[in-house]
């Protein structure tokens, strides 16, 4: 008897209460997502630049020896990544774009859709070493 009137006593959560607490929670998750997908996306180009600048480096090795530009990646001896589609853990495609005596632009296209909303993110560089990002994403 003496647990029925203590169970009774005890005081709770209403229903309304909690799901009052789970909208909030729901308005703060919403809030919050589409920072830490920008700051994702921010942290996976950096693989494009790291690799557009290497890629800057062999062309001009490349120049300094033969007064031309590599119209592909294989005579640079630069290796396509695995691509994160294909099992791998790389982002961006790369591919020389224009090479000819004195002007070359090499860029990386991302092979995933970061934010999902059907553009893919671009970013290229040149002779000058001047990288750009041509498609946000």
């Amino acid at each position: 008897m003496w647990l029925r009137s203590a169970l009774r006593d005890e005081s709770g959560f209403s229903l309304t209460e909690l799901l009052v607490v789970l909208v909030i929670i729901g308005i703060l998750a919403l809030l919050a997502i589409p920072r830490f997908l920008s700051i994702t996306t921010k942290a996976k180009t950096s693989e494009a630049k790291a690799n557009l600048s290497h890629l800057y480096t062999l062309q001009q090795t490349y120049y300094f020896e033969r007064d031309q530009y590599a119209a592909d990646l294989v005579t640079l001896g630069f290796e396509q990544p695995v691509l994160t589609r294909d099992g791998g853990s790389a982002y961006y495609e790369y591919a020389v774009e224009e090479a000819s005596e004195g002007v070359f632009i090499v860029t990386a296209v991302s092979s995933v859709d970061f934010d999902k909303d059907g553009v893919f993110n671009e970013w290229a560089i040149n002779e000058q070493k001047q990288l750009v990002e041509r498609t946000p994403d």
